[in-house]
């Protein structure tokens, strides 16, 4: 009887989804029609039944999540890739048109001009923590970090130096082109698995990061 209970409760449960049909209560097993509402007619259904019960959701969930998962963009989440922000100011590479850093598919949040300012500070800072992950076993994790940062720091720059007044405009451009160019260069050193360059040309880059939070402040 506990038995039979355990499965009246497995079958009860699965048929409180929508898109499965109600099971009658009455079975056949053996050629005995059992009839739920008479006890002495009960027959104990077996382990199978149930299990067969509750694997036979399964199908039905997935479908149901599937419809979730294929749904489409209703302004809270997109099924398009992520497209990269456009850049309206010269600090791109002046030979490739681009920056070898840049990381793609990276979701880049508008949070305004006092919000950009503060993350450049940010990121810079956690630059210029980066020192000891450099050394010889490590430099690929150097340049993921690195790719990470830079790119946030790249189109924060690009839309401070819209918004900055007409004076401010090029003595941005000009600090973030020095910046960006030695980090080109520290990526492909990195890349390249050379230590001495990677530590030459991060030195470089703490002073221009230095550089970067104090006009930030």
């Amino acid at each position: 009887m506990a038995h039979l209970a355990n499965v009246n409760g497995v079958s009860d449960t699965l048929l409180k989804f929508p898109t499965i049909q109600r099971i009658p209560r009455i079975l056949k097993t053996n050629g005995v029609v059992c009839n739920g509402t008479d006890e002495s007619q009960q027959v104990q259904i077996t382990r199978r039944v149930a299990i067969g019960l509750a694997s036979s959701s399964i199908p039905l969930l997935a479908n149901s999540i599937n419809n979730v998962s294929l749904a489409q963009d209703n302004a809270y989440w997109t099924t398009d890739l992520l497209r990269i922000p456009p850049v309206h100011n010269n600090i791109a590479n002046e030979k490739t048109g681009t920056r070898s850093f840049l990381k793609k598919g990276v979701y880049i949040a508008d949070i305004g001009t006092k919000g950009r300012t503060y993350r450049i500070k940010k990121y810079a800072f956690d630059l210029l923590a980066m020192a000891d992950l450099i050394r010889p076993d490590t430099l690929n994790y150097v340049r993921k970090y690195l790719r990470l940062k830079s790119t946030f720091m790249y189109y924060d720059f690009d839309s401070l130096i819209s918004a900055a007044p007409v004076n401010d405009k090029q003595p941005l451009t000009d600090l973030a082109n020095r910046l960006f160019n030695n980090f080109e260069q520290l990526e492909d050193a990195a890349k390249m698995q050379n230590l001495s360059q990677t530590e030459s040309y991060y030195k470089d880059t703490t002073v221009l990061l230095q550089e970067v939070m104090n006009r930030m402040a």
